[in-house]
């Protein structure tokens, strides 16, 4: 079979084996999927254990499969009934009965196939073989805090790696694990070991698939997506996952329609997320955003190059800051609503099991990288990505924030990943993530500070809430008792009137209702940190025609001076 035929992973896998440097690989990241076999013209869709079985070393004369949970499997009769005429061998020569039963721990069973591997080799036969869920059997974690059967499992993978025997012979072994940060970490890393990354289908393998599946399961009547543009609307979604998607919808024969398609798609990704992206629905765009008219321009504009297809003249992310309030939340998704693309929420990632942080971290990357392009909402940032710093974590932060700085100063994903980094306290975000290159716009949002403007908010939160006012003259009145407030409040200002004027039967707030809930209102207050908060946005914001009139011609050294002051008030 030509190598152009194989998976662009098995290609990599081929390569690296025939330098003769490698006979162990680490088979990771979407490896619970179907692989496409191609053979006397035709295509078929295996398993991954299957295609390796079946394609990549169909013609080794030895080939076998270990899990720690289900022991050994071969891939034909004869390879097992070889298996076990050595291990009655092996029987006879150590007084052993492996032939009854073989040991339950997988350094056991290793041991057993080095003997095997070695006897077989002195035949000259080829060899190949894989251990599925290698992070089963070489866990990650410290030497020492393994059990003693790990540590044995480890070292015999090591020497099986530098073996010059395995080398010299036709050899190789695939280590298959879904997240390699769960294997350990001295297997990885080993000179002699190989990782191999299995990326999630793009959109022409993703055609291809649902082309070769609607041959044997048509879509029922009404559907109205085609084959295309299934395939260019299901980014992030395994084979399996359209196998089932095509299947459910064949078999209860029901139209598969593009809303449809989008609610399972949704339910797939999250799914498979583990609940840490969530996808964003809103009714809103832009064009509901009222003030931050620089910041909504500049957003507009971002939007309208990614329709056009300029994701080449698209920052890589922005910083939304502000005081509390301000609407950087509403800005972002009115953003997701105008933009086109999918747009999801990054939510909390973290685990109290070691390891399990950044494994979460890796696959939630893996993810956003096949359903670019798409926009990711990360609110209160400052807390959520961490930094380099190391104390207390056992270096969990820092290894989370080299992830996540990696990823995002990739210049690849310049208009297909698109991150959107929300904080009131943007100073409290590592340098690095919001240099030039990564999240480099930094938009500061504010309190509307002139009538203009808020009544431009009322406006604004009404169309949001549904709520109506019964007059023009109770907007007025809004203006003269509402004084200096921010978009949130001015939100519950409105649901509380309406509150009280649906108690009272009526259709609209009234001017009563809304003085009534102006004179009883009291926000929540406290000033020296929303002072603290309005400054830091001034100085991380990134252009002058964002900045309120009063900051434009404020110098740092003023700034800097009253921050300085404010956080010894609030403490810090």
């Amino acid at each position: 079979m030509a190598d152009n035929q194989w998976p662009g992973w098995a290609q990599e896998l081929s390569q690296k084996y025939y330098s003769g440097a490698y006979v162990q690989f680490i088979l990771h990241g979407n490896v619970h999927d179907l692989v496409p076999l191609r053979r006397n013209g035709a295509v078929d869709f295996l398993p991954l254990k299957e295609f390796l079985q079946k394609g990549l070393f169909g013609q080794r004369q030895i080939v076998f499969d270990y899990d720690r949970g289900g022991g050994l499997s071969f891939a034909t009769n004869d390879m097992q009934a070889d298996f076990r005429s050595a291990l009655s061998g092996y029987d006879a020569f150590h007084g052993t009965n492996y032939s009854g039963g073989l040991p339950r721990n997988p350094d056991g069973v290793m041991n057993i196939l080095d003997n095997y591997l070695r006897l077989r080799l002195l035949d000259s036969r080829k060899i190949a073989f894989s251990i599925s869920f290698a992070e089963t059997v070489a866990p990650a974690g410290d030497t020492q805090s393994l059990s003693a059967e790990d540590r044995n499992a480890l070292v015999i993978l090591k020497r099986w790696a530098q073996n010059p025997t395995f080398l010299r012979g036709d050899v190789t072994i695939c280590l298959i694990a879904e997240n390699i940060l769960e294997v350990n970490q001295g297997i990885v890393q080993h000179p002699g070991v190989a990782p191999v990354p299995i990326a999630l289908p793009d959109t022409a393998e993703r055609q291809e698939f649902i082309e070769w599946q609607l041959a044997q399961t048509a879509l029922p009547e009404g559907s109205d997506v085609t084959a295309a543009q299934l395939a260019a609307l299901t980014s992030g979604l395994k084979r399996v996952q359209l196998q089932g998607l095509l299947a459910h919808a064949h078999h209860n024969k029901q139209p598969l329609t593009a809303k449809e398609l989008g609610r399972r798609k949704r339910e797939m990704i999250e799914a498979e997320s583990g609940g840490m992206l969530e996808f964003v629905q809103t009714r809103f765009t832009l064009a509901n955003v009222s003030g931050s008219a620089a910041a909504k321009q500049m957003l507009a504009d971002a939007a309208t190059a990614i329709r056009a297809g300029r994701s080449d003249v698209v920052p890589m992310g922005y910083v939304l800051c502000g005081p509390v309030g301000t609407g950087k939340t509403f800005l972002a998704t009115c953003f997701a609503g105008d933009v086109g693309i999918p747009a999801v929420v990054l939510k909390n990632f973290r685990s109290m099991w070691q390891g399990q942080t950044e494994a979460n971290l890796q696959r939630v990357l893996a993810l956003l990288q096949a359903m670019s392009p798409i926009m990711v909402i990360v609110d209160e940032a400052d807390a959520q990505l961490g930094d380099r710093s190391s104390s207390g974590d056992s270096g969990v932060s820092g290894r989370v924030f080299a992830q996540i700085a990696q990823f995002m100063g990739n210049t690849e994903n310049r208009g297909k990943v698109i991150w959107f980094l929300l904080t009131c306290r943007p100073d409290l975000l590592p340098v690095d993530l919001k240099r030039q290159g990564r999240a480099e716009e930094h938009l500061a949002l504010f309190y509307p500070d002139t009538d203009e403007d808020r009544m431009a908010m009322l406006r604004a939160m009404m169309k949001k809430t549904g709520i109506t006012l019964a007059s023009p003259e109770v907007e007025k009145l809004f203006l003269e008792k509402a004084g200096s407030m921010s978009g949130a409040d001015i939100e519950a200002i409105l649901v509380r009137a309406s509150m009280k004027s649906a108690l009272e039967r009526e259709t609209a707030v009234d001017a009563a209702d809304l003085t009534h809930v102006l004179e009883d209102f009291i926000p929540p207050s406290y000033p020296a940190e929303i002072e603290m908060q309005t400054l830091i946005a001034v100085s991380e914001c990134t252009r002058r025609s964002l900045l309120p009139l009063q900051y434009r011609k404020m110098e740092r050294e003023e700034i800097a001076s009253r921050l300085a002051e404010l956080r010894m008030m609030v403490g810090e």
